[in-house]
């Protein structure tokens, strides 16, 4: 009678033995299968295999030596750690997939967001250059003259009040106009001269024409014109267009010219 539980004992270990052989069996071969499923679908990847090819490869080889493995009874917990080991690897060769394809798509936008940003300067450029076409021809049609001196613009008289050097609003539009000009033409330099007619003292003429000729170079340098782009010239009553003997005459003669120079900015020289 004392024999029979030992005997029973013996027997409940046999059995306990076995089902957890069993147990240890299935969970091998369940993690085996997800090993092999794994490695599938990253070998079959061509992305994966461009990418990370080292990984598929390391996988392959684990999920073989589980395979290997998996023939020999009492192996199991060997087949689950060299399978587990393949599916991280076939985990690591997808991510590393990803990781490229994502590199690789935020490359192609960088490019894309470069090659959108040249074509919007190309456009800007393109504008810019019509618009600097137009303020050359805004100039020329304003200028009275080309000659040996260079394009020369004239500000008639009736641009400032009588006897005074102030600008009157009515020149702005003019002035701004030779200000775009020079914004599209930054090598152009101008020399801005002031003339008066012959009439009243001559050194008072003298001073007035070179306020009236400060007064254009002030404004534009307010709009942005570099100083050492303006030169600034007084002549008085020197050099009249045309005869002091009638109003029409001395009108013409009061006057403010602005030379610019070529496009090199070699200007002419002063009178």
């Amino acid at each position: 009678m004392n024999g029979f539980p030992r005997v029973l004992s013996v027997c409940l270990l046999v059995g306990s033995a076995g089902l957890y052989g069993c147990a240890g069996h299935q969970n091998s071969e369940s993690a085996l299968q997800r090993a092999n499923a794994d490695f599938q679908n990253v070998k079959s990847d061509t992305n994966v295999l461009r990418s990370a090819p080292k990984d598929v490869i390391r996988a392959g080889e684990l999920l073989a030596r589980a395979e290997r493995l998996s023939s020999y009874i009492g192996s199991s917990d060997d087949v689950s750690h060299y399978a587990y080991l393949s599916s991280r690897y076939s985990a690591i060769a997808a991510e590393h997939s990803q990781l490229l394809l994502n590199q690789e798509k935020l490359a192609r936008l960088e490019l894309e967001r470069q090659r959108l940003q040249l074509a919007l300067r190309e456009a800007k450029l393109s504008g810019a250059q019509q618009q600097g076409k137009w303020a050359e021809d805004q100039v020329i049609s304003l200028s009275t003259r080309q000659n040996e001196r260079g394009l020369v613009m004239t500000l008639g008289d009736m641009l400032f009040d009588t006897g005074r050097a102030e600008l009157k609003s009515s020149a702005n539009r003019t002035v701004l106009k030779v200000v775009q000009f020079l914004q599209f033409n930054p090598k152009r330099v101008v020399r801005i001269e002031g003339y008066t007619d012959s009439t009243g003292d001559a050194q008072e003429n003298l001073q007035l024409s070179r306020e009236r000729a400060q007064a254009v170079a002030d404004v534009l340098s307010d709009l942005g014109v570099e100083d050492e782009r303006i030169r600034v010239e007084g002549y008085g009553d020197q050099f009249p267009v045309d005869v002091n003997s009638s109003e029409q005459g001395r009108a013409q003669n009061r006057r403010v010219e602005i030379v610019f120079s070529d496009e090199k900015g070699t200007l002419s020289p002063a009178r």
